[in-house]
């Protein structure tokens, strides 16, 4: 238990990660995620689950208390296994609505983005070279089980641009370069796909050049940039309304 949750190697080896919290496991359970075991506090009941289902375990407080990273605030802890995450398998058509993350790094800003697009309503989010496992459990507990609430696809730069091109995305690409739009005088025509890159490194050139239109969120001196949760929320509900 303590391994999966820890070890990013682990999780790929046994295609398995842990999930804390009712709120969580139910999302995941919905998105046809399968269980393989689960772990409740004692004395608490476990009725939003089968309870026929063979490998559940009620444990002590204590021990309960000592495997979970959210220690004394939830009731289940599950084992569940993971799903294919191939771009080629994530469904598309003329109204989608795509946010494209490229190398995003750390999980304080991956779980928020997807609970941001699920909340908001976008169709899926795209992970171009992704750079950490997005089993982590502080992308699943930032998410708040956002993770589990809208499709995910992985794969690199090249082949992501490949697909949207494919599909006749309107690629609208943040970027803080002279020839950028200011956000609101961009036209979000569907399907689209909103790109951002790392806070740290921005997004790769090929991006910049296999874009349809450039976007910026305007910022005043002495400050440079916005955080990149602040940044694509602002835009998601945006695009969204336009």
């Amino acid at each position: 238990m303590t391994v999966l949750q820890s070890k990013s190697r682990e999780r790929k080896k046994q295609q398995c990660f842990v999930i804390e919290g009712k709120r969580e496991l139910s999302r995941a359970l919905e998105m046809g995620y399968s269980l393989e075991t689960i772990f409740y506090r004692e004395d608490t009941g476990i009725e939003l689950f089968d309870k026929d289902f063979d490998a559940c375990y009620e444990v002590s407080a204590k021990l309960f208390d000592r495997i979970s990273i959210r220690s004394g605030s939830e009731e289940v802890l599950a084992i569940v296994k993971t799903i294919n995450h191939d771009l080629e398998n994530l469904d598309v058509n003329l109204e989608s609505k795509i946010l494209v993350l490229e190398s995003p790094e750390k999980p304080g800003n991956i779980g928020p983005l997807l609970r941001t697009a699920a909340a908001a309503g976008m169709d899926a989010v795209i992970i171009a070279n992704p750079k950490t496992d997005l089993y982590h459990p502080h992308i699943i507990r930032n998410s708040l089980g956002g993770v589990f609430s809208i499709p995910v696809a992985m794969e690199t730069s090249d082949k992501v641009i490949s697909f949207l091109k494919k599909n006749n995305f309107n690629i609208i690409v943040t970027a803080l370069v002279n020839k950028a739009k200011h956000y609101k005088r961009v036209k979000y025509e569907k399907p689209f796909a909103l790109v951002f890159g790392s806070e740290e490194k921005g997004l790769n050139n090929i991006w910049i050049k296999k874009s349809d239109q450039l976007v910026q969120i305007p910022v005043k001196f002495p400050i440079d940039s916005l955080n990149l949760s602040v940044s694509a929320g602002v835009l998601i509900y945006h695009c969204i309304e336009y």
